[in-house]
C-alpha cells in the first residue's frame, strides 16, 4: 500500500545533490554515508544510470549482479523526480529551488520551455531562453572535469544549461563509454563524470517488464566492463536521477471543472502543474481536491514551497516557473496534458514523491 505522504528529499543530506560536493570538495565535512576510501581514492568515476530506482534494482536484481554486487545504499532524489530537474541538482549539488531547473516542462518568460529539448512553441528556444542565464550556476564547483555522455547532446540546451563548461568526450555506443573513460583514467584524470539513458528509455517506452529487464542486463554489463578498466587506487560511483512506475495505460484527463480554471499546464504526468487563470487559483484549488484527492497529492504551490519540496530557498526566478496547483501522483496513475507530447505513450513514467520514484542507488567499488 503506498505511503500516504510523499517522500521528500533529504536536501544536504543522503540526496543526490550531496554527492559530487562531498567528491570534489574534501574540506567539506564528509557525509556519513560515504566511506573514507572513497573520499580518498586517488580517481573517482561518477556513473550516472539514468531512470535505475532503488526499489526496481531490488526487484530486478537477478539481472544486475554486478551492480547488486557493489556496497552502498538508498539515497533521495530531488522533486520533481524528473531528469531535468536531478541531472542540474547532481552536477550543480544545488536544490531545485536554487538551481530553477524545476521540471520537465516549466514556464519562463510566459512560454513553456521543454527542458530537454530546449524548445518552446515547437521551436528551438536557445536563443529566446538562453541556457546559461535560465540555469546560472556552475557545474562541478567550478571544475572542468572531462564529461562522458552521448555526442548527440553536445550543443544541446539541456548540456548547457546543467555541464556548461565541463570537458566532452562523446560516446557513440556503451563500448566507447567505456573507452573514453578509461582513457580519461589513463590520462590521469582525477574525477570523471560519466552519463548512460538507456534504462529510462526502455522503461518509457515498454514498462519495467521484458525490454527493461534485458536493458537492465545490458547496463549490468557496462558497469562490468568499467571495474575492468577501474586502476588500482580509484574508485566508481553509481547513482541515478530518479526511478520508475510502470502506469501503462492508466492515464487521466484532469475533470472539466479543474480545467476550467487552468491557463496552461507545465510538469509532467506524475508531478503536473496546473496553473491558474487570472483570479481563480483558489477554484482551482478546491476543485482539484475535489475531484482528484482519490489519486494523488493535491497541493497549492504555497504549501509545497513552504514544507521544502524544493529545497529550503526557492528563489524569486524559481517561484515564478512554478504553477498554482500540482497534480502529484499518489497512485500508478498519470495526469495528462495533450500539448505534452513525444515519439510514444510512455509506460514507465516519474515525477512524484513515492518511494519507487524517489530512492535510488550510491553504489561504490573500488580498484
Amino acid at each position: 500500500m503506498e505511503a500516504l505522504r510523499p517522500l521528500l528529499p533529504e536536501y544536504g543530506g543522503a540526496c543526490i545533490d550531496s554527492v559530487i560536493p562531498a567528491l570534489l570538495d574534501l574540506d567539506r565535512e564528509p557525509p556519513d554515508w560515504m566511506s573514507a576510501e572513497l573520499l580518498e581514492a586517488e580517481q573517482v568515476v561518477v556513473l550516472v544510470l539514468d531512470g535505475l530506482g532503488w526499489q526496481q534494482l531490488e526487484r530486478h536484481a537477478h539481472c544486475a549482479p554486478t551492480v547488486r554486487s557493489l556496497a552502498g545504499r538508498a539515497i533521495t532524489s530531488v522533486a520533481p523526480t524528473t531528469t531535468a530537474t536531478a541531472l542540474t541538482s547532481i552536477t550543480t549539488g544545488l536544490a531545485p529551488g536554487v538551481h530553477g531547473i524545476v521540471g520537465y516542462r516549466m514556464r519562463v518568460d510566459g512560454r513553456i520551455l521543454n527542458v530537454l529539448r530546449w524548445n518552446a512553441d515547437s521551436r528551438d528556444a536557445r536563443a529566446a531562453i538562453v541556457p546559461e542565464r535560465t540555469q546560472p550556476h556552475a557545474a562541478f564547483e567550478g571544475q572542468r572535469p572531462p564529461v562522458v555522455t552521448r555526442a548527440e547532446f553536445r550543443e544541446t540546451g539541456f548540456t548547457r544549461a546543467h555541464l556548461a563548461g565541463a570537458r566532452h568526450l562523446g560516446w557513440r555506443m556503451p563500448s566507447t563509454l567505456v573507452a573514453e573513460v578509461a582513457g580519461a583514467l589513463r590520462r590521469n584524470e582525477p574525477f570523471i563524470y560519466a552519463y548512460y539513458d538507456g534504462i529510462d528509455k526502455i522503461a518509457h517506452e515498454f514498462g519495467l517488464a521484458e525490454h527493461y529487464e534485458a536493458e537492465l542486463r545490458a547496463a549490468d554489463r557496462l558497469v562490468a566492463d568499467l571495474l575492468e578498466v577501474l586502476p588500482t587506487g580509484a574508485a566508481l560511483v553509481v547513482i541515478s536521477d530518479h526511478g520508475q512506475v510502470d502506469v501503462g495505460e492508466k492515464v487521466i484527463t484532469p475533470h472539466p471543472e479543474v480545467l476550467s480554471h487552468v491557463d496552461v499546464q507545465s510538469g509532467e504526468g506524475r508531478f503536473r502543474w496546473l496553473h491558474a487563470r487570472p483570479g481563480r487559483s483558489r477554484q482551482l484549488l478546491e476543485a482539484a481536491v475535489a475531484h482528484h484527492s482519490d489519486t494523488g497529492w493535491i497541493l497549492g504551490v504555497d504549501q509545497i514551497i513552504d514544507e521544502g519540496w524544493f529545497g529550503p530557498v526557492v528563489t524569486d526566478e524559481a517561484r515564478v516557473r512554478l504553477g498554482d496547483v500540482a497534480l502529484v501522483a499518489r497512485e500508478v496513475v498519470s495526469y495528462t496534458d495533450p500539448t505534452d507530447t513525444g515519439l510514444y505513450e510512455l509506460r514507465a513514467r516519474h515525477g512524484s514523491l513515492t518511494a519507487d520514484e524517489m530512492l535510488v542507488p550510491f553504489l561504490t567499488a573500488f580498484g
